[in-house]
């Protein structure tokens, strides 16, 4: 008998936390006025004060924020050490298009601390940005680091490590310095410990909290340049609403909606998660929990719409056609709202 695979072993299972498994729907794809799918999520929204003002679903169970974490990431970095121009503090918090100047002000800011795109450590990828993506790939370029969308973070925590006298090789170690004043950062701005920990699909340490907690950490980054002027949070609030360009990039729906909506700050993360800072000090945060990105931001706008939010991005964020023969025959639509 031939011994099994271990590379294809399945892990035992584990219990799915709530904000998964009693994740209501919240979107409906429609076909010619027949619902074909539909979209399970959890959705809160946190009050000023930090307290959950509402829910669709479940918001205490733990989840991965996953790359929404990155404006609390920035704040560990700004508060030891970290001080770059707006464009390229946003990149930091980015998951960036991978576009010309993405990669520009990534080695612009790896410069700024006598480092180079050798030093970095995150996995190599072609750039999100199809245009650009399909330039390296007519021209044979392989696929790199800098190009990946969290080149932006890597290479600020690489900075952060040197103005901090911090070694440089082992910064994505858990229980490196610059992880454990992330870590620190993260549960403050959230207002509860971290529960889980794993790697990223950058390979740098990815935490886990709940998705108020998620949502309580934006609602303080948006107020925080009237309620906590001259402070790192504030710092990265500001970047973030001055240079929309460098936190996603041509084409990308979390750089319209900040562009497009005074006052808000927002990030997207894989696995369906995107959150919101109003500058009211509201958060807000969605889980879908299937991890496909169609419908979030079709469910956020919702959410945005459900508390008072005007935006002219919402119609674009809502605007998501079904096809049929290549012509509009229904769409993916918020709902339970």
């Amino acid at each position: 008998m031939t011994a099994p695979d271990p590379s294809l072993t399945v892990p035992a299972p584990v219990l799915a936390p709530a904000v998964l498994t009693e994740a209501p729907v919240l979107a409906h794809l429609v076909r010619g006025g027949f619902i074909e799918s539909v979209h399970r999520a959890s959705v809160v929204v946190t009050a000023p004060d930090g307290s959950v003002e509402r829910v669709w679903g479940e918001a205490t169970s733990p989840m991965f924020p996953r790359s929404s974490n990155k404006p609390m990431q920035a704040l560990a970095m700004v508060r030891h050490g970290l001080d770059l121009r707006d464009e390229l503090l946003a990149l930091v918090c980015s998951s960036h298009n991978g576009e010309d100047f993405h990669r520009d002000g990534v080695r612009e800011t790896l410069a700024s601390a006598g480092l180079s795109e050798a030093d970095l450590q995150n996995t190599p990828t072609l750039p999100l940005y199809e245009p650009e993506q399909q330039r390296w790939i007519r021209e044979g370029l392989a696929p790199a680091s800098i190009a990946q969308n969290c080149s932006g973070k890597h290479a600020g925590m690489l900075a952060t490590c040197v103005a901090a006298g911090w070694d440089t090789t082992t910064y994505r170690e858990l229980e490196h310095p610059l992880q454990q004043a992330i870590a620190e950062a993260v549960e403050e701005l959230a207002g509860e410990p971290v529960t889980a920990t794993a790697v990223d699909g950058c390979g740098a340490p990815v935490m886990a909290i709940s998705l108020a907690g998620l949502a309580r950490s934006f609602g303080r980054l948006g107020a925080a340049p009237d309620r906590e002027p001259g402070t790192p949070l504030a710092r990265i609030a500001t970047a973030i609403r001055n240079a929309p360009d460098y936190l996603g990039g041509t084409n990308r729906e979390v750089t319209a909606l900040v562009r497009e909506t005074p006052g808000l700050v927002a990030k997207d993360g894989a696995e369906s998660v995107v959150a919101v800072g109003l500058a009211d000090g509201r958060g807000v945060a969605v889980k879908v929990a299937d991890g496909g990105s169609r419908a979030r931001m079709v469910i956020l706008a919702g959410a945005l719409r459900a508390i008072g939010v005007e935006s002219s991005a919402l119609a674009q964020l809502e605007h998501s056609p079904v096809l049929g023969h290549g012509e509009p025959v229904g769409a993916l639509v918020a709902t339970g709202f």
